[in-house]
């Protein structure tokens, strides 16, 4: 690390000669390998990004020329450069680094990426503020791992061109979101076919029309639209970027930073919106990474020299809930001719990618694209399939208006599985699944439920798919669940239907979904550590609709109930009981345990339930002392 080892800020990179950069990348990609060789995270998209990032804060002002990463799991040579180095070995970790840019951990982070497609608005509403403030303040939105095809990135694009803006777009295209990136607009990419010749000559015309005065305002855009119709004649093709007035420069290999210094220097101060395209390797100077980009998204522990993961023997532990979704998919689909599945580009992330495997037919990857995910089904339903649409918790949030307005108005048959609900461990607020309880409950038409197990789950499917079932939500968390032997019969559970599961008289427990599997725990320690109090339990299953039978009985017997859930305490299963319970006359202490009213950060599973109050201790201490509290 002969160069890195000096480089603690930006400052310090364009101290170097133009000749030492591709050094610095070589080792700033090998520091990667080997602090997330120990401590995992998103390996191949930052080593992908590794010459961008190098050459933006080379030729670029930062912190005071706004750099905006979108993915934000592209930008861990960006933190490495930007003070962190140092504290890189805490990323992801309880109290450490976060895992993706935060404004709130450094001036050098502009904006939060954790979700993807939201660079280019952000990067032009800072851009029109600095322009607005007579600010020479260059700002670059960096766009890249599928990130094109959310439509909010069109959005932006769409109000790039017509905004008055010197806004610089890079377009980091590695052909890869998580899984291949797939659609129209990936295709397009790949296909786009610049005449090299004719790039460079533009690109020497446009410096000199900018030198002598021609590319501003009105008379910019005129030469913009006449350069573009002369190309499109020449050509037979219509450049989608051009076509919006964005002028548009590339494609360009992302990999050879010195070429990337002297485009980045060329454009620095050119006026008007432009896009940079570049083609980049996902995982690239890695070789394993190289090899199987997906796997080396994030693949966990591995050995840094040999490239060998360090995979867990998994023989005799549960299996991922995810698993269970796509093998179980895959049974009713094989039954059920009308089951297609759905998914915004995470195929291998919730195990559709099984069903995939043997029904490509019957199985789509829509891009990062959940509103359309949802608007795709609703379509599909409403002409007579059954769609599996699986989200994941966090992602769906995008997909509010499209669940309300597309399938739940019309009643249409379509299955949303929520994947990674609750708290997800180090991927952080960006990804924790917490408000889909809150969000969905208000909701009319729509059925919500929770398994506490994978068998839960395999039936809550089968039932799902049901003629006429109307929208129905199954959300479930990240990670492995509690049953090893998963296989079971596929039986129809009563809609609305929840149960006890341990007989009491003193205090109610009730809760939705595995975190019932933790409850059970602390009540059977309670009970072997000689507590006196007779702790009933009930799993809800329904959060709607709910199951008013067993609420009535709860109702009448307990003075003392205790709700437990991992998602927001306000507004989730906690307060329907609450409400409930007023509503229909009966007046128990309710103690709620759930997530809090802020953002919980990221950390181990266990780390943040513990943080939250949801984890056993803490379930043991709501039980022990609601009665004593009350009193």
């Amino acid at each position: 690390m002969e160069l890195l080892q000096d480089i603690k800020y930006p400052e310090d990179l364009r101290k170097l000669s133009v000749d030492q950069l591709p050094q610095l990348c070589q080792e700033l990609r090998d520091d990667i390998v080997k602090e997330l060789s120990v401590n995992p995270g998103h390996l191949a998209s930052s080593l992908g990004a590794t010459e961008i990032t190098v050459a933006l804060h080379y030729v670029y002002n930062t912190p005071n020329d706004r750099i905006v990463w979108d993915v934000g799991h592209q930008a861990y040579g960006h933190k490495i450069l930007t003070g962190r180095k140092d504290l890189f070995c805490t990323n992801r970790k309880l109290g450490g680094l976060r895992p993706f840019p935060s404004p709130e951990e450094s001036e050098y982070d502009t904006f939060m990426c954790g979700h993807a497609s939201n660079s280019i608005s952000a990067a032009l509403g800072m851009a029109v503020a600095a322009k607005s403030a007579d600010d020479n303040r260059h700002v670059v939105a960096v766009i890249g791992d599928g990130a094109m095809s959310g439509g909010l990135a069109y959005e932006g694009l769409n109000n790039v061109s017509s905004s008055d803006n010197d806004i610089l777009i890079i377009l980091n295209d590695n052909n890869m979101s998580i899984d291949r990136a797939v659609g129209g607009m990936q295709e397009y990419l790949l296909s786009l076919n610049t005449n090299e010749t004719y790039n460079a000559m533009r690109f020497k015309v446009t410096r000199w029309l900018h030198k002598v005065g021609l590319l501003e305002d009105d008379r910019r855009r005129g030469l913009i639209r006449l350069t573009n119709a002369f190309k499109s004649a020449i050509s037979h093709q219509q450049n989608v970027f051009e076509g919006m007035d964005i002028r548009y420069f590339g494609p360009f290999n992302g990999h050879d930073v010195k070429e990337l210094v002297r485009i980045l220097r060329q454009l620095k101060n050119m006026k008007g919106p432009k896009l940079l395209h570049l083609h980049t390797q996902k995982g690239h100077g890695y070789a394993p990474a190289e090899k199987d980009v997906t796997v080396w998204h994030a693949p966990g522990k591995f050995d840094a020299e040999t490239g060998k993961r360090l995979v867990k023997d998994t023989t005799n532990t549960p299996p991922r809930f995810q698993d269970v979704f796509g093998e179980t998919l895959l049974e009713l689909a094989r039954q059920n001719p009308k089951i297609v599945g759905v998914t915004p580009a995470m195929p291998t992330g919730c195990s559709m990618n099984i069903m995939m495997k043997e029904m490509p037919e019957r199985t789509f990857d829509v891009g990062i694209a959940e509103g359309h995910a949802v608007t795709f089904s609703g379509g599909m339903a409403k002409e007579g399939l059954q769609p599996f649409c699986n989200i994941y918790s966090a992602f769906s949030q995008r997909a509010f208006d499209n669940i309300i307005h597309d399938v739940a108005i019309l009643k249409l048959n379509v299955v949303l599985c929520l994947d990674r609900a609750g708290l997800v461990g180090e991927d952080g607020p960006t990804h924790h699944g917490a408000f889909d309880l809150a969000a969905l409950r208000p909701i009319p038409n729509l059925t919500i439920a929770s398994p506490l197990n994978e068998h839960e789950l395999r039936r809550l499917m089968f039932t799902a798919q049901q003629p006429n079932r109307g929208p129905f939500v199954i959300r479930y968390p990240r990670g492995c669940g509690s049953q090893v032997d998963w296989r079971c019969p596929l039986e129809e559970i009563p809609v609305g239907k929840g149960r006890c599961l341990r007989e009491g008289d003193d205090i109610a427990v009730i809760t939705i979904g595995p975190i019932g599997i933790t409850a059970e725990e602390a009540i059977n320690e309670l009970k072997a550590g000689g507590g006196t109090a007779s702790i009933a339990h009930y799993d809800l299953r329904f959060l709607k609709p709910l199951d008013e039978e067993m609420l009535h009985e709860i109702g009448r017997k307990f003075k003392y109930i205790v709700t437990v859930e991992d998602g927001v305490r306000n507004g989730g299963m906690g307060s329907a009981i609450l409400e409930w319970m007023s509503d229909n006359g009966y007046s128990p202490v309710i103690r709620r345990l759930g997530l809090p009213d802020k953002f919980v950060e990221h950390g181990k599973v266990s780390e943040l339930q513990a943080i939250a109050g949801i984890d056993k201790v803490s379930i043991i201490e709501a039980i022990s002392t609601i009665r004593h509290q009350h009193t």
